[in-house]
């Protein structure tokens, strides 16, 4: 009745349902307070997590579409002048290396908010 592509479609989304499913269950444990504990600890946590989750990937997005224009003006400009291709590869290879820089940026942020963040003390006592 299905296909090839309808059977993997099946398998794949099933398989990813059943991940996102069990996914709350396997770590929600070790972040639940005890009893008389405040849950600030795990709201901190949660939102220090959904922002370093923001942090990567606003500067994923933007990386990515800084190389892309920088390989888009690199091909445009190779394939009108293919002359001066070593001196276009030079400028793109800095250019696509600046860009990514954001994403480094972004992911050292994205650490320090897991990891060492300095807004603890002010929250968390």
């Amino acid at each position: 009745m299905l296909g090839k592509f309808g059977k993997k479609l099946l398998t794949l989304m099933t398989t990813m349902a059943a991940v996102l499913l069990s996914s709350p269950v396997v770590f929600a444990a070790e972040a639940l307070p005890g009893a008389g504990e405040s849950y600030v600890k795990v709201i901190y946590a949660v939102g220090a997590m959904v922002a370093a989750g923001f942090a990567i990937g606003l500067g994923a997005i933007g990386a990515g579409a800084g190389i892309g224009n920088a390989a888009n003006g690199a091909c445009q400009a190779v394939g009108r002048n293919p002359g001066v291709q070593g001196k276009i590869m030079t400028v793109m290879l800095v250019g696509m290396a600046m860009a990514e820089s954001v994403c480094i940026y972004a992911l050292v942020v994205a650490l320090v908010l897991l990891y060492a963040n300095p807004y603890v003390k002010y929250f968390l006592g």
